[in-house]
C-alpha cells in the first residue's frame, strides 16, 4: 500500500515539474519594430526569470536598421523598464542579454541569409544551441513570402546537424481568401505544415483556453450547450481607444481584417466546436475547422441588409474626455469609409447549433475595453411566480478581459415575506480564485512553440476557412461607400442594434 502511494506521489510530482525546452536559437525578422520590444522580448525575459528556458538559448534580431549588439540590448532594456514599473532584475537581465544579438541586413537580399547562417553556426558552438532554429516573422506582412523564400534558398528551412526548424507567422494571414491561399502556398514550398506556427495571441489568453475547460470539464454545461437550450450567442471585442498612430495601417486593414478574421473567429470556434477526442493539436484544430466549414456563407446581396453592419467612430466623449473622429486621425483619409466597427450575424448549420444565431461585434472608441462571450439561454416554458416573466434570461458570460472570469445570471428569491424573483449574478474571478499569476499570452505561446506544441496555433485550413466566411462581406463593402457613423463613447451605430432588434433581441451592455 505504501509503495503504491509513493509511486502515485512521484508521478504527480513529475506532472507538476515544468518541462524545459531544448536548446534553441530564435531569429526575429523585423526586430527593430514595436512587436519585438513590446511583446516578444518581455515574454522571453519573463520565461527566463521563471527559469522556463534552457541556458543554451539565444535571440538574434534581424532588421535593416543599423545597430550593434550592445545598442540593440540597450534599446530592449529601456523598453522593458517602461513596461515593468517594479524594475528589471540586473542579474536576470545580465544572464538574459548575454544571449541577445543583432544582425543588420535587408531581409530581401540573399547575402543577409548567408551571414545569418554562419552566425547561427557560430552560436551553436559558443552557446550550445544544437542546430535548433526558430524563425519569427515580426516584419511587415508584405515581406513574409520573400523571407521564407530566402530561408529556403539558403537551406535554413531545416535545422543544422540533426536539429529542427520552426517558422512563426504573425497575423494578418493574408488580406482575403486568395492572398491567404497564396501565402500558405508560398510558405509550404519550403516548410512543412508541422513546422509552421501561425500565431494569434488571443489563443494564449488563459480565459480563452478556459472556454474549453468550462465546456468539457464540467458535466453541467455541455448537455445545455446546443440549440435545444441556447437562444443565441453574443461575442463582443470592444476597445475604448482609437487608432492612435496606426491610422495608415487601419486604412489598409479595417476592423474586419484586424480583429474579426482572427481573434473573433477563433473565439467563435472554441465556443461552438464539438468535444475533441483528446486535447492534442490535431484533435482540437480539426474540430475548429469543422465549425468554420459549417458557418453559413452569406450571399453577397444579403450582406448589408441582413447580416453585417459597417461603422466608423465620429467625434465624441470617452471617459470624460473629448476625442476626435476617425476621419480626423493622423494618416486617415478625410473621406474614409474604413470600418472601425463591425457587427455580424452568423449561423452554424450543424446538428448542435441549427437555428441559433451567433452575433459578433468589435469596435474602437466604444465605452469600455471588454472582451466577452455571452451564452443566452431560452426562457423557462412556464413560470408560476407573479412578475417572473419580466426577469432577464439566464446568461452565462465568459469574460476574457479586462477582469478575467465567468458569471452566470440566474433568478433568485428576494429576501422577505413575499415571493419576488430578481436576477442576480454568480461570479468567479480568476484573480481571486487561483493563487497562480496569469501568464502573458505571448509567454504561453512562445513556450509552446519552443516545446513543439502547436495546439494553440492556427492551421492553414483555419485561416482560409475564416477568410472564406468573410469574403462576401468584403466584396459587398468594396462596392459600397455606405458606412454608419457612431459617436465615440457609444456602443456603435443604431444599425447594429437593429440587426438584433429585427429578431426580437438586443445587445448586452457589458
Amino acid at each position: 500500500m505504501t509503495d503504491t502511494r509513493l509511486s502515485t506521489d512521484v508521478l504527480r510530482d513529475k506532472k507538476r515539474l515544468p518541462k524545459i525546452p531544448e536548446p534553441t536559437a530564435a531569429v526575429i525578422f523585423g526586430a527593430s519594430g514595436d512587436l519585438t520590444a513590446r511583446k516578444l522580448i518581455p515574454a522571453i525575459y519573463d520565461l527566463t526569470e521563471g527559469r522556463r528556458l534552457p541556458m543554451e538559448f539565444a535571440v538574434v534580431g534581424v532588421s535593416r536598421t543599423a545597430m550593434s549588439h550592445d545598442e540593440f540590448r540597450k534599446k530592449l532594456r529601456a523598453s522593458l523598464e517602461k513596461q515593468r514599473p517594479g524594475g528589471v532584475s540586473d542579474d536576470v537581465w545580465d544572464s538574459f542579454s548575454s544571449g541577445i544579438f543583432y544582425l543588420p541586413g535587408d531581409s530581401k537580399e540573399p547575402e543577409t541569409y548567408q551571414e545569418l547562417k554562419g552566425f547561427l553556426k557560430k552560436l551553436d558552438g559558443e552557446r550550445g544551441t544544437a542546430g535548433n532554429r526558430i524563425f519569427y516573422l515580426a516584419s511587415s506582412p508584405s515581406l513574409f513570402s520573400a523571407i521564407v523564400e530566402r530561408l529556403g534558398e539558403a537551406g535554413m528551412n531545416e535545422g543544422e546537424t540533426g536539429g529542427w526548424a520552426r517558422l512563426v507567422v504573425e497575423k494578418p494571414f493574408g488580406r482575403d481568401l486568395a492572398s491567404a491561399r497564396e501565402l500558405n502556398e508560398d510558405i509550404r514550398r519550403y516548410f512543412e505544415e508541422r513546422q509552421i506556427y501561425r500565431i494569434d495571441h488571443y489563443l494564449g489568453k488563459e480565459t480563452v483556453q478556459n472556454i474549453l475547460a468550462l465546456r468539457f470539464a464540467n458535466g453541467i454545461f455541455e448537455p445545455l450547450w446546443n440549440q435545444h437550450y441556447v437562444d443565441h450567442v453574443q461575442i463582443t471585442v470592444a476597445e475604448d481607444i482609437g487608432v492612435g498612430r496606426r491610422g495608415a495601417f487601419y486604412e489598409e486593414a479595417g476592423a474586419l481584417r484586424d480583429i474579426v478574421q482572427n481573434h473573433l473567429m477563433q473565439v467563435l470556434c472554441l465556443t461552438a466546436m464539438e468535444p475533441p477526442v483528446t486535447f492534442d493539436a490535431e484533435s482540437v484544430r480539426e474540430e475548429k475547422v469543422k465549425v468554420l466549414k459549417a458557418v453559413r456563407r452569406i450571399p453577397d446581396d444579403e450582406v448589408e441588409e441582413y447580416a453585417a453592419v459597417r461603422g466608423q467612430y465620429a467625434r465624441g466623449w470617452v471617459w470624460g474626455e473629448e476625442v476626435p473622429g476617425y476621419r480626423e486621425e493622423k494618416n486617415v483619409d478625410p473621406d474614409s469609409t474604413t470600418e472601425t466597427f463591425v457587427a455580424l450575424k452568423m449561423f452554424i448549420d450543424n446538428w448542435r447549433w441549427a437555428g441559433v444565431p451567433f452575433y459578433a461585434r468589435t469596435g474602437k472608441r466604444l465605452p469600455k475595453r471588454v472582451t466577452e462571450i455571452a451564452i443566452q439561454f431560452k426562457p423557462t416554458p412556464h413560470t408560476p411566480f407573479a412578475g417572473a416573466e419580466v426577469l432577464e434570461p439566464n446568461v452565462l458570460v465568459v469574460r476574457v478581459q479586462p477582469e478575467e472570469g465567468i458569471s452566470m445570471k440566474i433568478g433568485a428569491k428576494v429576501p422577505g415575506s413575499g415571493f419576488e424573483i430578481r436576477s442576480v449574478n454568480m461570479d468567479l474571478l480568476y484573480g481571486t480564485a487561483f493563487l497562480e499569476e496569469v501568464a502573458d499570452a505571448y509567454q504561453r505561446l512562445l513556450l509552446d512553440l519552443l516545446l513543439g506544441d502547436p495546439t494553440l496555433f492556427i492551421r492553414a485550413d483555419e485561416t482560409e476557412g475564416a477568410w472564406d466566411i468573410l469574403d462576401p462581406v468584403m466584396r459587398a463593402w468594396a462596392q459600397s461607400e455606405k458606412v454608419f457613423l457612431y459617436s465615440a463613447g457609444t456602443w456603435g451605430p443604431e444599425e447594429a442594434f437593429d440587426l438584433l432588434a429585427r429578431d426580437g433581441r438586443k445587445w448586452r451592455r457589458p
